[in-house]
C-alpha cells in the first residue's frame, strides 16, 4: 500500500486549504475491518486518494509524451514522403 502514497515533500496538491465534509458510502464489513488499522480513516482515505492522482496524473503524461513522440513521427514521414492521399485529392 506505501507504494501508491506519494512523498509527502512533492505535494500534489495545496495541503493547505481546509477540509470539506462528503458523504461516501463503504462497505460495512470493510469499514470494520479497517478501524482495527488506522484511528483515522480520513487521513488515511485522502492519502490513498492522493496517491490515486498521483498515479494518474503520471498515467496522463506519459500517455501524453507517447501521443507528441507518435505526432512527431508521423509529421515528419509525411515531410519525408508525403501522403498516399495526396494523389487523390482531386476526388
Amino acid at each position: 500500500m506505501s507504494s501508491i502514497i506519494p512523498d509527502p515533500s512533492k505535494a500534489i496538491y495545496d495541503r493547505k486549504v481546509g477540509r470539506r465534509a462528503v458523504n461516501l458510502t463503504i462497505n460495512e464489513d470493510l469499514l470494520m475491518r479497517l478501524k482495527g488499522f488506522t484511528i483515522n480513516l480520513s487521513r488515511t482515505a485522502e492519502c490513498l486518494l492522493a496517491g490515486y492522482l498521483h498515479q494518474a496524473q503520471t498515467r496522463e503524461r506519459a500517455e501524453r509524451a507517447d501521443t507528441r513522440k507518435v505526432l512527431t513521427a508521423l509529421d515528419a514521414f509525411s515531410k519525408r514522403c508525403g501522403f498516399l492521399s495526396d494523389e487523390f485529392s482531386g476526388l
